[in-house]
């Protein structure tokens, strides 16, 4: 599950750079720095209420910088097919910032409205992208004030002299310093980054919801081959549950933080995040490469992907096996008393034992038991190594395997050994239903072996061999094998029995790693 606990520290001193590191960076978790850049010249200069837009087209007007155009303000999708991208010159972009500026003063344009008109002096060649779509916004979304990778790509140069790297990344390696600026409300679709970040707000304010990596199964990204891999599917604040059934928890491991001017947010790589800007807000950020990522070399991707996959299949499997028993919390956290018959099992499990009994009577025809069970080698045959005749790989969906999961492992030896030992008889009145049951289906072993050979689904067997590893931990050597002995006894061949049950617990890993592929990758696999 995604972790509810990682609360997001916000920071009064500023750190050096050894403190970020060790304190900070290390663990992976969000920071907010109250006044982290008010000493920029930027903070100043830039601000639009003081004149900063002046400043800026006369600074870097010239300059031909590269758009957004949403296609569905304002919200900017990070996939290609919901916004373009649009070359001009930043003046006009400070030209369309100011008259929106303007037509909000005098009341023209409502700051709430979701559909933006295009101002009158955005009339450049490039308008025709926009002609006769009036509900069109613009963004001017990471243009590169530095990029050690892409020297070419860097468009507002000439802006580095106003800001100057925080103090506490001073030994990182930078790989590129973006400027982001709106003229309306904007909000950017909720995605992570493969980077570490530093979002600084120059000028106005931003609302950041962020979600940790480990919640990605509840914000659906998109598929790893796809041109936006790195955002979620799901539109967070109209989440149609049919379609995406997962977000439904996606609230539970956000946190927000409100970012003013002067402010500055570490987002580390991995971390989902919304931005939701108010009208023109100003604001630089910082990418570099994570230690990790840097100091991976390349031959050992495959190995660390296959560590990672299996990974999450374990906390995947553990997952679906999420259910807590009653009999494990109350009465049964005791050891159990001596004995291996019927008289010798408490009630908890012997009400398990009747439990599933009946439903071996249900789905095998008493009359028809021991040829319907056969020997174990023939029916390994009849099915060609198909394992279970139920494909069930929840614990909820099958009743069998909820019984054994509510057991103690020793208790599920006892019933075991009580079922291997055990012929209908004399007994008490009590256990009259039991012996009733058990005469229609023959004896227990047969019972026993109609249960393992017909009824145990791949949730079934994960369940049981967990059970038996863990009894394995609990009694000594000499015990185990008596046991194991006893058990696989009523199989005519232990051999096709032990393929069954390794061969279900495989079925049911493997649709826990198809969960972790359609989780965390978007890959759906049939």
């Amino acid at each position: 599950m995604a972790e509810e606990s990682l609360g997001i520290p916000k920071i009064e001193a500023i750190p050096s750079a050894q403190q970020f590191t060790s304190h900070i960076g290390a663990k992976n978790v969000p920071a907010v720095f109250h006044g982290c850049i008010n000493d920029w010249k930027a903070f100043t200069k830039w601000n639009p209420s003081t004149g900063g837009l002046d400043y800026l087209e006369e600074l870097a007007g010239s300059s031909t910088v590269e758009v957004m155009l949403s296609k569905s303000p304002p919200v900017f999708y990070g996939d290609i097919r919901n916004h373009e991208r649009v070359q001009l010159p930043f003046s006009t972009f400070i030209g369309y910032c100011k008259d929106y500026s303007l037509h909000s003063k005098v009341g023209h344009i409502p700051c709430s409205s979701e559909e933006k008109p295009l101002p009158e002096t955005f009339k450049t060649e490039e308008d025709s992208l926009l002609v006769g779509d009036a509900s069109c916004q613009i963004y001017l979304a990471q243009v590169p004030i530095m990029n050690i990778e892409k020297e070419e790509r860097i468009q507002l140069g000439v802006l580095i002299e106003d800001i100057q790297t925080p103090q506490f990344l001073e030994t990182k390696t930078l790989s590129s310093i973006n400027l982001w600026m709106n003229s309306a409300q904007t909000r950017s679709s909720t995605h992570y980054d493969p980077h570490h970040n530093l979002l600084c707000v120059v000028a106005g304010s931003k609302q950041v919801d962020l979600w940790p990596p480990s919640s990605s199964p509840f914000l659906y990204p998109m598929h790893l081959y796809g041109e936006a891999s790195n955002h979620s599917a799901v539109p967070i604040d109209k989440a149609d549950l049919s379609v995406h059934p997962r977000a439904e928890h996606s609230k539970k491991y956000s946190q927000r933080v409100i970012l003013h001017a002067g402010d500055a947010l570490f987002i580390p790589e991995g971390w989902f995040h919304q931005v939701d800007s108010e009208s023109l807000t100003v604001a630089v950020n910082f990418w570099w490469q994570s230690e990790m990522m840097s100091g991976m070399l390349e031959h050992m991707d495959s190995y660390y992907l296959r560590r990672i996959l299996k990974r999450l299949t374990d906390k995947e499997m553990n997952q679906m096996l999420c259910k807590t028993s009653p009999c494990v919390n109350n009465k049964l956290s005791h050891e159990p008393s001596g004995g291996n018959t019927l008289h010798d099992l408490d009630p908890c499990v012997l009400r398990s034992l009747h439990e599933l009994v009946s439903i071996v009577h249900d789905h095998v025809n008493a009359a028809d038991l021991r040829s319907a069970v056969g020997s174990s080698a023939d029916v390994e045959k009849t099915n060609h190594k198909k394992t279970v005749t139920s494909e069930l790989y929840q614990l909820e969906d099958d009743p069998v395997a909820s019984i054994l999961w509510s057991l103690q492992p020793l208790n599920l030896q006892k019933m075991f050994l009580a079922m291997v030992v055990s012929f209908p008889g004399s007994y008490p009145f009590c256990y009259n239903h039991l012996y009733i049951a058990c005469t229609m289906l023959g004896h227990f072993p047969r019972t026993l072996e109609a249960l393992v050979l017909h009824l145990v689904s791949p949730v079934g067997a994960e369940v049981l061999t967990r059970k038996f590893e863990e009894m394995d931990q609990l009694i000594n050597e000499e015990d185990r094998n008596e046991f194991y002995k006893a058990f696989y006894s009523v199989f005519d061949d232990q051999f096709a029995v032990m393929d069954i049950l390794l061969n279900g617990k495989e079925s049911f890993s493997c649709q826990a790693f198809k969960n972790v592929l359609d989780k965390f990758l978007g890959v759906k696999v049939q």
